[in-house]
């Protein structure tokens, strides 16, 4: 049977894309490099890193910051695998497990049907799934090639997803037109073994995926779901959020019993030339001995982290400084892609 292991569960490796394109963080580029080198370097302390790079001139450039940063080691395996974007949560495949074997699901991407530069973008999954030596696997319905990001889904290891309405049903930013609920559920059983899907409302403002899941609601143990909340009902987070939070407390396993929910809270707005960006402490990644969490400044900051240093007592939480980062409309989970063990 096909599965999808959950994210603390044993990586061979975390997938990364070097960052290049400057039009991505309009003002803010030059501090982004040394950002990812810094995360770069937590990683290889525990597992081992797929970086990709546009080609041999991006590659000696990107050793030169490693070096600098006291981040290149040989853990750190770089490939020639240009890319638009380093958005791999998105853009990559999703690795999944099936009679002891490791397969990829290359899932179609259209830069969240928003972008027109997805070209190169397009061809990551299958050349992640020859790198990892995975089976790979196009999921393909009537229209073609099903589009999916990883970033609208997450799961528990034990058969149950979840995602959010906005993302996968919405008429904006449509994936797969006339797809339906159901449609998406027999789909996610299919490729990733998924037993019970569970629906969420929206996502969070400023948002330009649309209602990514991995903004705002996480599982990090089989029965336990971290969500965020936002208490200012003057937010305009608040109302999309409550719903979510009544939505998870109604739900339950597949042995009938409810989840333990966890709320997260909601950094102050980061608002950056008059537009509110995606800053969430829910994007965080789960790796091998740590738990990376998109930090910004913020009095809330050391809620948040202490709150997941609780609930990954085993992992070291790390807070990675994101106030320019968001900028890119992406923080930790966005920008990474785990390869199970």
């Amino acid at each position: 049977m096909r599965r999808m292991p959950a994210e603390w569960e044993p990586h061979a490796a975390t997938w990364l894309a070097w960052p290049h394109n400057a039009e991505d963080w309009p003002g803010k580029f030059a501090p982004i490099q040394w950002v990812y080198a810094d995360i770069i370097r937590h990683l290889s302390r525990h597992e081992r890193v797929e970086l990709l790079v546009q080609d041999g001139e991006a590659e000696a450039k990107v050793r030169r910051i490693l070096a600098r940063a006291k981040a290149l080691n040989d853990k750190v395996r770089i490939h020639h695998v240009p890319t638009d974007r380093i958005w791999m949560r998105d853009s990559g495949c999703t690795f999944i497990q099936e009679g002891g074997r490791l397969k990829g699901v290359n899932w179609q991407f259209n830069a969240w049907a928003k972008y027109d530069n997805w070209q190169r973008d397009r061809q990551v999954g299958a050349a992640m799934a020859r790198i990892a030596g995975a089976e790979l696997i196009q999921p393909i319905d009537r229209q073609g090639r099903l589009v999916l990001e990883g970033g609208s889904i997450d799961v528990n290891g034990d058969g149950i997803l979840i995602t959010t309405e906005e993302c996968l049903l919405s008429k904006v930013q449509e994936r797969n037109a006339g797809l339906t609920k159901a449609g998406y559920e027999r789909v996610f059983a299919e490729h990733l073994g998924i037993r019970k899907v569970i629906w969420l409302d929206r996502g969070v403002e400023g948002d330009d995926t649309h209602g990514h899941v991995d903004d705002i609601t996480r599982f990090v143990a089989p029965d336990t779901i971290v969500t965020v909340v936002e208490p200012d009902p003057s937010d305009p987070n608040h109302a999309p959020l409550a719903e979510n939070l009544r939505r998870l407390k109604a739900e339950r396993d597949l042995e009938g019993q409810p989840f333990r929910i966890v709320e997260l809270p909601m950094p102050s707005p980061v608002v950056f030339e008059g537009r509110r960006l995606p800053a969430s402490y829910g994007n965080f990644y789960i790796a091998n001995g740590l738990v990376l969490v998109p930090t910004f400044n913020d009095p809330k900051d050391r809620l948040a982290l202490n709150l997941l240093a609780e609930l990954f007592p085993d992992r070291e939480v790390i807070g990675i400084h994101s106030g320019d980062f968001i900028w890119g409309f992406g923080a930790m989970h966005c920008m990474t892609q785990q390869q199970p063990a």
